[in-house]
């Protein structure tokens, strides 16, 4: 095994960094692997990382330990993240709050896009436009319609201010010009009982939580958020079909501290691409929302950017800010 010590001490001898770096690729990794994610445990989320922070393990023959840092709006972790060692041996989860907050927070203590190295993406999970019975619309035109003709009568539940589930609300009114009232939550759960009661008209929750309820007939899906069909729901209409152009689902993957060795990097994207080929795996990630993506780092971080600009546009549309 190549220390990082020793590393040095070569590169110190006049040994590239490059030929530093495919030694300590060679031998990665040489112990267990922290994986930070800012979520509590047992949500989708968490479960996510632990499905393929297992698949990393057995593959690679050490283990890739999940720890949950949640608070501040998962900046917590991400900050943890960026000023961690850049070794490899702390690597996180990449999800859509890391996209949003970089406009939604005022004084970050950190620079997202600059600061991490993109490793690998996971999936993207639509989030799902549902109405509860009481709204007589069938399909995202209707609704439409339905609010133009209701002005400030819909009240639009999400789980949280400047959460995925929000924000893809807002692009909605954005795109659209439907104005609707928004009724914050502290998480889906609440919100989702306040639909099936008639107290808010619509949400566009995340499809692990929402779709129990759809199956069931107690609520009505009306639209998912990705650019495409889900295979989960495929007689709902992609929200594009009607809105052109909107698109607002849930992009996940992996990262570390922005100088983390390249050829570590490679490693990693290797691994995770071949765990994404796995049919197990495939199923798996299907019943959590979203089909697995296989990328380069580079044609992930091109994603990354792209995100952050479309979440930055629509937090300023909301006129959304935290201090």
């Amino acid at each position: 095994m190549i220390s990082r010590r020793t590393a040095l001490g070569l590169i110190g001898t006049g040994v590239s960094t490059l030929a530093v770096g495919r030694a300590l690729a060679a031998d990665y990794p040489a112990r267990p692997v922290r994986f930070l994610v800012g979520y509590p445990p047992g949500g989708a989320t968490d479960i996510l990382a632990r499905l393929i922070g297992q698949h990393l393990s057995e593959r690679l023959g050490q283990q890739f330990v999940v720890e949950n840092k949640p608070g501040a709006g998962n900046n917590i972790a991400t900050e943890a993240a960026v000023n961690a060692e850049p070794d490899g041996y702390t690597v996180f989860l990449i999800n859509p709050a890391n996209f949003i907050n970089t406009t939604l927070y005022a004084n970050l203590k950190f620079n997202f896009v600059r600061d991490i190295a993109p490793i690998a993406s996971f999936n993207r999970v639509p989030n799902v436009m549902t109405v509860n019975k009481d709204v007589p619309a069938k399909n995202v035109a209707e609704f439409i319609e339905y609010v133009k003709a209701n002005p400030g009568k819909i009240n639009m539940a999400s789980s949280g201010n400047g959460t995925s589930v929000h924000l893809s609300g807002e692009m909605f009114m954005a795109m659209t010009g439907c104005k609707m009232q928004h009724v914050p939550y502290r998480g889906a759960a609440p919100a989702i009982t306040d639909m099936l009661g008639g107290q808010v008209q619509v949400i566009f929750d995340n499809m692990p939580s929402i779709i129990q309820h759809i199956r069931a007939g107690s609520l009505r899906a009306l639209g998912v958020t990705t650019a495409t069909r889900s295979n989960l729901l495929p007689d709902v209409q992609a929200i594009g079909e009607t809105v052109k152009g909107y698109e607002a689902s849930a992009l996940f993957g992996m990262g570390a501290p922005a100088k983390a060795p390249k050829d570590i990097i490679s490693k990693l994207n290797a691994e995770i691409n071949a765990v994404m080929s796995d049919p197990a795996v495939k199923k798996q990630l299907v019943e959590l929302g979203g089909e697995p993506r296989i990328q380069t780092p580079e044609a992930f971080g091109a994603e990354i950017a792209a995100e952050t600009e479309k979440w930055k546009k629509v937090v300023e549309f909301a006129g959304l800010k935290v201090e």
